[in-house]
């Protein structure tokens, strides 16, 4: 059983120059029509088999990934998917941007019906409550999200209008209902 927390420790290092060039080209339309059919399922076999340990993203582009387990809008069943976190002290902060995809990701809308969710990493669990960035609070997420990765700004291109969600989650002391 993984260990729970109140929040996690998420440690974000510079990634080295064949991952940033793995970035960028993880970032091109092709890659990212690709990735998004792709990479969650190969992602979460790859954490099965390093026991939660490494995904394919984080050895490839250097970013940090935590699986984020939200609870389904219309069946509340509870749905796993690897994701790029931005640590903001105690809380976490998702960018929904579903690799530029004009339609918001499936765990997004998830967390819109059901804002509670579980991140998990190295084994360690902390449950959040998740709710949307103000417009106040958006530029300056955002300009971190796409220092972090800058393939975010490709993103919001492809996305054609759409706005894409940031998400803050604020760790919680108990375990969702």
């Amino acid at each position: 059983m993984p260990e729970t927390v109140s929040s996690l420790r998420i440690e974000v290092t510079p990634a080295r120059g064949w991952q940033r060039v793995v970035q960028h080209l993880a970032a091109t339309a092709l890659a990212g029509w690709f990735l998004s059919r792709w990479l969650p399922t190969l992602d979460r076999y790859i954490l099965r088999r390093t026991k939660g340990q490494q995904t394919a993203a984080s050895f490839l582009t250097g970013l940090p990934i935590v699986t984020v387990t939200t609870f389904g809008a219309k069946s509340g069943r509870p749905r796993e998917c690897p994701l790029i976190p931005l640590p903001d002290g105690e809380k976490i902060i998702l960018i929904a941007s579903n690799f530029g995809n004009t339609r918001h990701p499936a765990w997004y809308l998830n967390l819109r019906t059901h804002p509670e969710a579980i991140l998990t990493l190295n084994h360690q669990q902390a449950f959040y409550t998740a709710r949307e960035a103000t417009d106040p609070e958006r530029p300056l997420y955002w300009a971190r999200a796409v220092k972090l990765y800058p393939g975010y700004q490709l993103y919001e291109h492809r996305a054609r209008g759409r706005k894409i969600p940031i998400l803050i989650l604020t760790p919680k002391q108990k375990e969702p209902l």
